[in-house]
Parts: structure tokens; sequence; C-alpha cells
């Protein structure tokens, strides 16, 4: 009984963002702001991606954000590949959503030029329900590959595959079942890997273990300026190894964030989730200078047959970035001839 209690409850939370996610379908704000009003605790926290950051209520990312991004994309659509709900090992229940935001870009947004062709911007955003209401917005928008898509590249160069990442291969992201022992897997497959990763520091790569837990044909869709891997030599080539060659001393905050799953997918949020030390070989192309950051990172898993196939993954880099004092998008305005002049 108590288990079914639990799904209906999850069940209802994905149908009280169903309104906000169809509004922003079909790119009406009008109906967005109606959806909130139910939707959001008066007192609801908005965390977003640098440089947006975090907002003093619903409303504003609604009128400012949104209202900012439909008048550079006036047919803007959003496009849902994965919705998950659950409740998080440390008892918190979320949704957590995996998509895009697409359209004609027509105008400016951010000082990204806009190019008159469709355009893609990825996001995955997690929204945390306490008594029917959400009361928490944790969500990364990858800014980058609208940058990306515009010509006006300001980071270094991607090392992995650059596109417009696909949903799960099954297309079976937005039909789950609510199955109990089948989320219980998936969770405990992704919770094992990610402290599987944590070995590293004194074991190296044999002691996480990357086989036990990663399908030989899985793929790992990373951010805007750092791209996709395709099997564990992929993901290891094309980030793993960049990365903790200059972070060797990472430590991310699993304990401490939100792992929850439904059916095949599991979801992780923390807000920050890893802090470490860019040293030995640098990373991003930045010199190493003993900077200590800390790292927001959302992602999704799919797992399949007691493996893990695929792996979505967003890093607020732009943050990572403003750490360092590196001002992204100063350099991008000088690339675009809208920098400062004498």
């Amino acid at each position: 009984m108590q288990s079914q209690i639990t799904r209906m409850k999850h069940h209802d939370h994905k149908q009280q963002l169903a309104a906000f996610r169809s509004a922003l379908y079909d790119g009406n704000l009008s109906a967005l702001r109606a959806a909130a009003e139910t939707l959001f605790a008066e007192n609801a926290v908005i965390k977003l991606s640098h440089p947006i950051g975090t907002l003093p209520s619903a409303t504003y990312w609604i009128d400012d954000v949104f209202g900012g991004l439909a008048r550079a994309i006036p047919d803007l659509e959003r496009r849902d590949l994965i919705v998950i709900s659950g409740t998080s090992e440390i008892g918190a229940d979320w949704v957590g959503c995996c998509g895009y935001y697409t359209g004609t870009f027509s105008s400016s947004w951010m000082d990204i030029p806009p190019t008159g062709h469709m355009a893609s911007l990825r996001f995955h955003e997690f929204f945390r329900f306490e008594d029917g209401k959400v009361t928490e917005v944790q969500a990364i928008w990858d800014i980058p590959e609208l940058m990306m898509q515009a010509g006006a590249w300001p980071l270094s160069p991607s090392l992995g595959r650059e596109w417009l990442v696909p949903g799960p291969a099954k297309q079976d992201g937005l039909w789950l079942q609510m199955d109990d022992d089948r989320s219980n897997k998936s969770l405990e497959l992704v919770r094992d890997m990610c402290n599987a990763l944590g070995n590293y520091a004194e074991g190296g790569v044999e002691a996480m273990a990357l086989d036990r837990y990663w399908h030989p044909h899985c793929s790992w869709y990373g951010p805007s300026g750092i791209g996709t891997g395709r099997g564990i030599s992929g993901f290891r080539r094309w980030h793993q190894i960049p990365f903790l060659n200059g972070l060797p001393d990472r430590v991310g905050n699993v304990g401490e964030g939100h792992l929850f799953a439904e059916g095949d997918f599991v979801g992780f949020t923390a807000w920050p989730g890893m802090h470490m030390t860019v040293s030995g070989d640098g990373w991003l192309g930045i010199a190493p200078a003993g900077q200590k950051i800390e790292m927001r990172s959302l992602d999704f898993w799919r797992c399949s047959g007691g493996m893990i196939r695929e792996n979505w993954v967003l890093v607020d880099l732009l943050d990572v970035y403003r750490q360092l004092n590196v001002n992204v998008f100063a350099r991008m305005r000088e690339m675009t001839g809208q920098g400062p002049r004498f």
C-alpha cells in the first residue's frame, strides 16, 4: 500500500508540472504564468546556471528570463526527452527533466548574435516538491551550445563530439512505468558506480572498475565545451583523463546530493555537485594555478541489462570560468565586434 501511495505521489508531481511544460512547448507565456501560479510555492528558490544565477521568484524566471529568451526566439518551443519523478535517498521529492529549447534564433540573447536559423539550447531542470508545490528549482541551460551555433565560441576547443545530443536510444524517456524493483536496481547500479569513481585517489584507474558498470557501447553526452564520448574508451579519452589530470583531487558530493530513480532512469542533482583544485595539467585549456573551485553538474543515466548504457551530463562551465576569473561574455563580445572601442 505504501508503495502504491508513493507511486501516485510521483505521478501527481509529473501531472502538476505538465501544464508548465505544455505552455513552453507552445511558447505561450500567458499560459506559463497561469501554470506557475498553482505550481510554485510563494517562496520558491530558483537556481539557474551562470550568468542568470539565483532568482528572487518564479515570476522573475518567467517574465525576465523566459520572456527574454522568447523575444530572441519568437517561436520558442520546449522539447522534453526525459521526465522522471522520485524520492531521493535523503528524502526529497523531485521531478527531473532533460531536453532542449528550440526555435528560430532571430534576435540576440545575452549578446549572443542571432543566426536567423533554427537553434537549440539544451537544459536539465530539477523541480523539488513539498506539500504539492515546487519549492526549489536547480537548472543548467547549455548557453555555450548557443554560442557555438552562432559562431561565437570564446572557450577552448571541445575534445569530444559536438552535436545535437539525442534522447534515449529506446525513445522511452517520457513513457515510464513506475516499477519499484527496477528503480531500486537502477539506483543501486548508479550509486555503486559513483562510489567506485571515488576510488581513483587511492587505486587509480583500475580501482574505478569502469567495465563493471558501463556497457561497452555506452554513450556519455557531455555539455558543449566537452562534448560526447562513445564507449568506455571514448569517455576516458575525451573527458575523464583530461578531467582527472587537471582536477586530481576532485571530490563528488554524492552523499549530500539527491539521487533518485524511475524505472531504468536515474537522476542526480546537487548545487554544487563537487569541488576540486585546478592543478596538474590544467583543464579546458586553462593553465593550472592551484585555484579551488566548485562545480555544478546535473545528470541523467539510462540503465539496461544491469549496465549503464547512456549518460546525459550538463556542467555549468560558465560558472567554472567565472571562478577562474575568465569573463567568457567579454571575450565573446570582442570576437563578435561588440567589444570596447578607443
